[in-house]
C-alpha cells in the first residue's frame, strides 16, 4: 500500500486528548509530522520479488538526499526492509496471518550527515491482510453416539462441530457449511449449527444396529473454491421392546419315562426374542392341555428357557401321551410399541410317556384279616394279590421276609398269595400280628414290593376269670355278724361281650359253712358277710374260703378262687392292733430280698480284693536294694561265633534250668538277707576239657544258694561254644571287678578267630 506525500502534512490525523467526562468533554488537537495510513500486506505471498508494503515521506524531505530513513520494531531488518532514501518498506519473507496478524513498527528520519532526528519518531502497524489458506477442522473426532431403534424422524443424535483458523472478520474465510457426505438415506445434518438428525423412520436395530455417518465442514460459505474437512461420526442404534417372542417350532415332542420322579426335567423349549437385555426377558405358563395336573414348566434364568418338570407321576399303563399348550410372553412391555403387539407367542408341547419295568402293584395298599385264636395250623388267613403292570405281565412270586414275621406264625403260597397259620395263635399272648408280604416277578429285573398285612386274632372264650386283686381279707375278732367285710371282683384275659358279667358264688364244699356268706351283686362283683361272731386267733387265725366265678361265656368258662380271711386283734373302734403275721407289719428296716443282695455284694467285692492280692503278689518285683555297697552285673548277651562241627547242642536252654526250680524249690528274692557276707571269690577259668553247661550249671547252683545274692540279680542267656571248641566261656561271671587279677594268657591258644580277644586283652594286663 502506497502513501502519496503532500505538501502540507496531508493525511495528517489528529491526535485527541479527553480532559473530562464524556458529557461537557474539551477535545484539544496536537498536529503530527508523519503522513500515512495503516499498512497492509496480503499474507502467503509467493512472488519472487518483495512486496512493496508501502512509502513514508516527510515534508522537511527535499529530495536532495540528505534525509535518511530507518525503521525499528517487529521484524525490522528481518521481516521489513526500508529503502532509507526513499522510504518505501518492502516484506522480505512470506508472512502467515495466522502465525502472527499484525506488527508494530517504528519510523524515523533523520539527517543523512549527522543522524540528528530531523522529526519524532513515530509508530504505525503493518496487519498482515488473511486469504483462505487453513481448512475446517473437526478437533474431537470421531465422533460416537447412540440413538434408539425406531425413533422419529428428525430425532437429534449428536451436534459436531469444526474450526477455521483464518480470520473470520475478513470475508469467508471462515464462515463453515456442514453437509453429509456418507449416511444417507438415514440421517441428515442441519448445515449451520452441525446438528446430526434422523433421517428415516423405522429404523430396525435388528436388521442394521451400527451406521458410518461422515461429515463435512467447508469454508467459504460452501461456495466453490472453499476450503473443507471431514469427520467420522459411528452411530449405534439401541434397543427397544419392538419384538415379541417366537417360538422356533409350533409342536415340540417330548419324552418321559413312567418310573421317574416328580421333580425332574422332562424337557427344554425357547421362545426367542431379538430384543436385548431386559426387553428380551420371557416368561412362560401352561395355558391348557390334559397333563396340567402333572407337568409344570418354570425358567432357566440363565438360558432364558422353559424348564418342562414332572408334578406327579406318570403311568405307561394307564395314559401314554399328554398334550400342553405354553405360551411365551415379554416380561417387560414398552407402552410406545404396545400397539405393535401382542408381545406374546404360543406353542403345543406333546409329551410321551415311556414304559419302564416297574414293580408289582397290589391291588389294596394294605390287607386286614381276622384269624380266630387257637384255629389249628393251616388255618386260612386271607389273600392279597399283586399283578405285573408292565405289557410283559410277568408271574408273581410271594412271600414273607422272616424280619417282618421272627416266630414263623404264618405261612403264605408263593402263587397264589393265600396266607396261612403255622400254628395255634393266642390272642392274649399278642391279639395282633402286623406283617409284610413280598411281591417280585419272575423275569424281567426281578422288581418288588412289599405291603403290610395286620391280622388280628379273634378272641375264643378259653380263659377262666379270676380275682382282680389277690388282697388277704382282716377281721377283727369282735366282729358283728351280718357286717360286710370285702367287695370281690374279677378279671377275664378274654374280651368281655356286650352285657357279659360275671356270676359269683361259693364252691360247693363250703356252701353251707357258718362263718360267711357270699352275695352275687349282678354288676360283675360280689359282697361277703359275716354270719356268726366270735372269732379267735387262738382257735383259728385263717380262713380260706372258695369262691366260684363264672364269665357266662360261649363257651362258659369258671373258676375257684380262694379268697383268704385273716382274725386279727382289734381295739374297741375296730383298730387293728396285731395279726401276727410278718409280711402285714413291715418294719422300718430293710427287706429280707434287699438284706441278701447287699450282703452278695459284699461277698463278691471281697472276692475281687483278694484275687487282686493274690495276683499282685505272684507278680510283685523283686525288692531293690538302694545300698552303694552292693554291687550288679550287667550281664549283655553277645553274637554266637559258633562251635565248628559239633555245635549241635548251641542254645540248649534245658541245660541253663534251676534243678532246685524243677523241684518245686524256688529261693525267695522278695526280702533282703538279714545277713551280710563277703562275695565269693571269682573262680579262675576251667580248662579247655571242662564242660561249659556244667559251669553254667555251678554258677546258678551258687547263685541260688548265695544268701548275700541281691533280690534282682539274674542269669541271661548265652550261646553255648559246643563241646569241641578250643575256646572256653565268654561269660563275665568270673569276673568281679574290673581289676580282676585274672591270667588271659591262655587266649592265645584259641585260635585265630579269638586273636582279636586276646591282644586286648594281654596288652590292657601289660
Amino acid at each position: 500500500f502506497f502513501i502519496p506525500e503532500t505538501q502540507n502534512k496531508l493525511l495528517q490525523y489528529p491526535h485527541f486528548i479527553s480532559s473530562r467526562g464524556k458529557e461537557g468533554q474539551v477535545l484539544h488537537r496536537s498536529k503530527r509530522g508523519w503522513v500515512w495510513n495503516q499498512f497492509f500486506v496480503i499474507e502467503e505471498y509467493t512472488g519472487p520479488d518483495p512486496v512493496l508494503v508501502g512509502r513514508l515521506h516527510s515534508d522537511v524531505d527535499s529530495g536532495n538526499g540528505n534525509i535518511k530513513y530507518i525503521l525499528s520494531g517487529e521484524g525490522a531488518g528481518t521481516i521489513f526492509v526500508i529503502d532509507d532514501k526513499t522510504g518505501n518498506i518492502h516484506a522480505t519473507k512470506t508472512l502467515d496471518r495466522e502465525e502472527q496478524a499484525q506488527y508494530t513498527l517504528t519510523a524515523q528520519a533523520v539527517d543523512r550527515d549527522t543522524n540528528k532526528p530531523l522529526e519524532p519518531p513515530s509508530e504505525f502497524i503493518v496487519k498482515v491482510q488473511d486469504i483462505n489458506d487453513n481448512p475446517p477442522e473437526f478437533l474431537h473426532g470421531p465422533y460416537y453416539a447412540r440413538v434408539a431403534e425406531m425413533s422419529n424422524v428428525g430425532t437429534s443424535v449428536i451436534k459436531v462441530t469444526a474450526t477455521d483458523a483464518d480470520d473470520p472478520t475478513y470475508g469467508n474465510s471462515a464462515r463453515l457449511v456442514y453437509s453429509i457426505l456418507q449416511g444417507q438415506p438415514y440421517f441428515s445434518v442441519e448445515p449451520q449449527t452441525g446438528i446430526i438428525r434422523t433421517a428415516l423412520p423405522n429404523m430396525d436395530r435388528e436388521a442394521r444396529q451400527e451406521y458410518d455417518v461422515l461429515i463435512q465442514a467447508k469454508d467459504m460459505g460452501g461456495h466453490m473454491g472453499g476450503l473443507s474437512g471431514t469427520t467420522q461420526v459411528k452411530i449405534t442404534l439401541t434397543d427397544v421392546n419392538d419384538n415379541p417372542p417366537k417360538f422356533a417350532q409350533g409342536v415340540y415332542a417330548m419324552a418321559v419315562s413312567e418310573d421317574k420322579v416328580p421333580g425332574e426335567e422332562v424337557g427344554r423349549l425357547k421362545a426367542r426374542d431379538p430384543d436385548q437385555a431386559e426387553n428380551g426377558l420371557v416368561d412362560y405358563r401352561i395355558l391348557e392341555g390334559d397333563g396340567m395336573n402333572l407337568f409344570e414348566i418354570t425358567k432357566d434364568s440363565e438360558t432364558q428357557e422353559a424348564v418342562i418338570k414332572l408334578k406327579k407321576t406318570v403311568d405307561f399303563e394307564t395314559k401314554r401321551s399328554y398334550t400342553l399348550k405354553v405360551e411365551a410372553s415379554n416380561t417387560h412391555i414398552d407402552s410406545r410399541f404396545a400397539a405393535w403387539g401382542p408381545y406374546k407367542d404360543t406353542t403345543i408341547v406333546k409329551i410321551s410317556v415311556e414304559d419302564a419295568d416297574e414293580p408289582p402293584t397290589f391291588m389294596a395298599p394294605g390287607y386286614n384279616f381276622e384269624v380266630e385264636e387257637n384255629a389249628p395250623a393251616g388255618t386260612l388267613v386271607g389273600r392279597v394279590h399283586a399283578k405285573d403292570t408292565d405289557i410283559m405281565n410277568n408271574p408273581i412270586r410271594y412271600m414273607i421276609p422272616r424280619y417282618t414275621d421272627l416266630e414263623e406264625f404264618f405261612t403264605i403260597n408263593t402263587e397264589d398269595g393265600i396266607i396261612k397259620t403255622t400254628r395255634p395263635l393266642d390272642r392274649e399272648a399278642q391279639a395282633w400280628h402286623n406283617i409284610s408280604v413280598s411281591a417280585t416277578e419272575i423275569g424281567g429285573h426281578h422288581q418288588d414290593a412289599k405291603v403290610r398285612v395286620n391280622i388280628k386274632v379273634k378272641d375264643v372264650n378259653d380263659n377262666a376269670p379270676e380275682f382282680a386283686a389277690q388282697n388277704e381279707v382282716l377281721v377283727c375278732e369282735n366282729v358283728s355278724p351280718g357286717k360286710l367285710i370285702e367287695t370281690v371282683s374279677a378279671t377275664d384275659k378274654d374280651e368281655m361281650a356286650h352285657r357279659q358279667h360275671f356270676h359269683f358264688s361259693l364252691a360247693p364244699e363250703v356252701a353251707n359253712n357258718h362263718s360267711f356268706s357270699l352275695k352275687d351283686n349282678r354288676d360283675s362283683t360280689a359282697s361277703i358277710f359275716v354270719i356268726r361272731k366270735g372269732f379267735s386267733r387262738m382257735t383259728q387265725d385263717v380262713y380260706h374260703l372258695p369262691i366260684e366265678i363264672n364269665d357266662n361265656g360261649v363257651p362258659p368258662m369258671s373258676s375257684t378262687n380262694t379268697l383268704i380271711i385273716r382274725v386279727c386283734s382289734c381295739d374297741s373302734k375296730d383298730t387293728i392292733l396285731s395279726c401276727n403275721v410278718e409280711p402285714f407289719i413291715l418294719s422300718a428296716g430293710l427287706s429280707t430280698g434287699a438284706l441278701i443282695a447287699i450282703l452278695a455284694c459284699i461277698v463278691i467285692l471281697l472276692a475281687i480284693v483278694v484275687l487282686f492280692v493274690a495276683l499282685r503278689r505272684q507278680k510283685k518285683e523283686p525288692l531293690i536294694v538302694f545300698e552303694e555297697e552292693d554291687i550288679r552285673e550287667n550281664i549283655i548277651t553277645y553274637d554266637d561265633e559258633g562251635g565248628g562241627e559239633e555245635d549241635t547242642e548251641a542254645f540248649d536252654i534245658a541245660t541253663l534250668q534251676n534243678p532246685d526250680g524243677a523241684n518245686g524249690f524256688l529261693p525267695r528274692k522278695d526280702i533282703k538277707p538279714e545277713l551280710q557276707y563277703p562275695m565269693c571269690p571269682g573262680l579262675r577259668p576251667i580248662g579247655n576239657s571242662v564242660d561249659v553247661d556244667d559251669f553254667i550249671k555251678t554258677r546258678i547252683s551258687d547263685a541260688d544258694n548265695d544268701p548275700t545274692a541281691p533280690p534282682y540279680d539274674s542269669i541271661q542267656i548265652y550261646g553255648y561254644e559246643g563241646r569241641g571248641s578250643i575256646a572256653g566261656s565268654l561269660s563275665s561271671l568270673e569276673s568281679v571287678t574290673t581289676d580282676s587279677d585274672l591270667d588271659y594268657d591262655y587266649l592265645q591258644s584259641w585260635g585265630p578267630r579269638f586273636k582279636k580277644l586276646a591282644d586286648l586283652y594281654v596288652d590292657r594286663e601289660g
